[in-house]
């Protein structure tokens, strides 16, 4: 008697689409667009990347908007596990980098657990694609030689703080914050209790990479009222230190984007 042919599982493939900007999507994230069967997508990819898959694909949208129960990553899992099990090839498609707070670990420990072989394609982070974008280097050699990265959900209602503040501004020279918008008066006061003085300078980069691009900067004790003032929205970067200071010589984006454009590859 013929054996019933088992059904090969599919694999799935976690990758970072880059910030807003399309044309920072790399080389290998394009090929993958129009090789997958299915497109798990987040809410920050750029719709014109999108445009750039295989029509046959099926998109599948898994983002989470700020407030939306953690209970959506497992609706995420259970979608990846799905699809593979039917033999898919799967791209689970993120914002940025996938393994910068972008839960890609998390992803990969599950797929792990149930046995479902998965790549893992590095992508621009909103990190450096912010800071670049807008001016700001995190390292120079006359004002920074050291950076960390924190998250801005750690609230004011947790018991125990998971970032050491004490450690951090004395330990940094720049610091950048993730998804701090809605925390930013927490975080101004727990930086300067934690030691740096309300005059240091801050950024708040709003829509990076994007058309839509916004920098604010000012200072530790006035950036709050600015960022009102502005009506600054998410998604925001945060980046703390005197790098901020030579924002203005070096910006390069909010002057020549209306003119020039960015080098549109992904037509």
């Amino acid at each position: 008697m013929e054996q019933p042919k088992v059904k090969p599982k599919g694999k799935v493939y976690i990758c970072g689409a880059g910030p807003a900007d399309p044309d920072l999507l790399t080389l290998k994230a394009s090929k993958l667009l129009s090789l997958c069967d299915v497109i798990l997508y987040d809410r920050l990819v750029n719709k014109r990347i999108l445009r750039m898959a295989s029509q046959r694909s099926k998109k599948v949208f898994v983002g989470r908007e700020s407030g939306d129960p953690t209970t959506n990553q497992s609706i995420t899992n259970e979608l990846m596990l799905k699809y593979a099990g039917d033999g898919k090839k799967i791209l689970r498609l993120k914002g940025g980098d996938p393994f910068i707070f972008g839960r890609g670990g998390e992803e990969a420990e599950f797929l792990t657990s149930k046995n479902i072989k998965y790549e893992i394609v590095p992508g621009v982070s909103s990190l450096n694609g912010a800071a670049v974008y807008a001016g700001i280097p995190l390292t120079h050699r006359d004002y920074s030689s050291s950076v960390v990265i924190l998250t801005g959900h750690d609230s004011a209602d947790k018991k125990n703080s998971s970032i050491r503040w004490d450690a951090v501004t004395k330990a940094a020279d720049t610091i950048v914050f993730f998804m701090g918008l809605e925390q930013l008066r927490y975080i101004t006061k727990k930086l300067i209790s934690s030691g740096l003085n309300n005059k240091t300078k801050i950024a708040i980069i709003e829509n990076a990479t994007s058309i839509k691009q916004r920098v604010i900067t000012g200072n530790l004790d006035n950036i709050e009222k600015k960022v009102k003032q502005k009506k600054v929205q998410t998604p925001s970067i945060i980046i703390v230190g005197n790098v901020v200071g030579i924002q203005k010589k070096i910006e390069w984006f909010n002057s020549n984007h209306q003119s020039s454009k960015s080098i549109n590859l992904l037509k």
